[in-house]
């Protein structure tokens, strides 16, 4: 009987840092560990990849809480978020400003194991991460914004391996930023309907009857972004074949979008996850021929 009454009690919690639906921690995961292997030579030492990989948890569970925080009263009126435990008052606000903080100590606590130029990008990554809940009410980009966010584990991770930052590192960055945005758009297509309603912008708004042609350009652009890459690093087949198999997803992720229908579009958002995987399984596999 304690152990559901604590379980009871957390659910709340739990719900509010998505614990449920871990698809927004994994497409932040992929690109940290893209770059954990990449500034590594394919060996990343243990404690960083845990650092790192606790680091993605910690933040993305503590992005979800600032964003319900910030559409409270946003929420209730998208058929997506009605049923999030802040706006049916399942745990009150500020409980949910305790866990918010409470998780931001948690990262701080990492950074204390990281030098002085990983420092400095995490403080900008968690700027990003804060404010992006606020880009949907003054800009027509927030799925930009959380590309820039979601991102800058990229430039971290090689800070921390390598002492500063390549131009391996950039081209990672820009191809992070592409594919984030052109998924993020898909997201945004579930929701477009009712965020035109209560005025919260989007690009799937901005691109409006456009929507599928330009997440087709940006996909082609993140294609070519991830061809760069692969130039750049000296990656060898098993990398390239990921980035067909990717091109293969995107295809399936425009005839998933082609009726704009709401389900089918998730569908195809949830569908980058193997997305990020075929790229990591591709640089993990060039390093593990390698050696």
């Amino acid at each position: 009987m304690l152990l559901k009454d604590i379980l009871q009690s957390t659910k709340p919690y739990l719900l509010l840092m998505r614990m449920d639906r871990p698809i927004g921690t994994l497409l932040l995961l992929w690109p940290t560990w893209w770059a954990l292997w990449s500034a590594s030579n394919g060996h990343p030492e243990f404690n960083i990849w845990i650092i790192f990989t606790l680091g993605v948890f910690i933040m993305r569970a503590a992005g979800c809480v600032v964003n319900d925080i910030a559409d409270i009263k946003y929420d209730g009126h998208v058929t997506r978020t009605q049923n999030r435990p802040l706006t049916t008052k399942m745990l009150p606000v500020k409980n949910a400003w305790f866990l918010f903080f409470g998780l931001l100590i948690s990262a701080a606590l990492l950074l204390l194991f990281l030098n002085q130029l990983t420092i400095i990008y995490a403080l900008v990554a968690a700027f990003f991460a804060v404010t992006y809940p606020l880009m949907k009410r003054i800009t027509y980009l927030p799925q930009v914004y959380l590309g820039i966010a979601f991102s800058f584990s990229i430039p971290m991770a090689f800070a921390e391996i390598t002492g500063g930052v390549p131009k391996l590192a950039w081209i990672m960055f820009i191809a992070n930023i592409l594919w984030t945005t052109s998924y993020d758009t898909i997201y945004a297509m579930v929701d477009r309907k009712d965020d035109l309603k209560i005025g919260v912008k989007s690009t799937a708004i901005l691109f409006g009857d456009l929507d599928k042609i330009i997440i087709g350009i940006i996909q082609l652009l993140t294609v070519f972004a991830l061809y760069l890459l692969g130039q750049q690093a000296e990656f060898t087949a098993p990398y390239y074949i990921a980035v067909v198999i990717v091109i293969w997803l995107f295809v399936y992720q425009q005839l998933q979008i082609m009726t704009r229908n709401e389900n089918k579009c998730f569908k195809a958002f949830l569908n980058n996850n193997w997305v990020g995987l075929a790229i990591f399984l591709g640089i993990f596999s060039h390093f593990l021929i390698k050696s």
